[in-house]
């Protein structure tokens, strides 16, 4: 079955940098894009970053673009998320996500908490 895994989060202060992995499995990963979203805490998951299956094309949510960096390594089935410049405002659980079959499949997801 399809099966994300995300890992990297923690407490960091403002200013410093997290990478967040995301390890797939149960699907061909290297032929679908994949997704990190975040959620708040009261607040909607808002998708963050994008990167398509061939790690050519990313896109960003309009406030963390020049802060983080999507990419992708198909040779091990994993997504990473580099977040420089964290602010609290980046507090939040972060996601992997992918359409598969037109089914949603989501990890467990990650915290990340910025704070001093």
């Amino acid at each position: 079955q399809v099966q994300f895994v995300e890992s990297g989060g923690g407490l960091v202060q403002p200013g410093g940098s997290l990478r967040l992995s995301c390890v797939a499995s149960g699907f061909p990963f290297s032929a679908y894009s994949i997704n990190w979203y975040r959620q708040a805490p009261e607040k909607s998951r808002e998708l963050v970053a994008v990167i398509s299956a061939n790690g050519g094309t990313a896109t960003y949510e309009d406030s963390v673009k020049g802060r983080f960096t999507i990419s992708r390594d198909n040779t091990k089935n994993t997504v990473y998320l580099q977040m420089n410049s964290l602010s609290p405002e980046d507090t939040a659980v972060y996601y992997c996500n992918a359409r598969v079959l037109r089914e949603d499949f989501w990890g467990q997801g990650t915290q990340v908490t910025v704070s001093s």
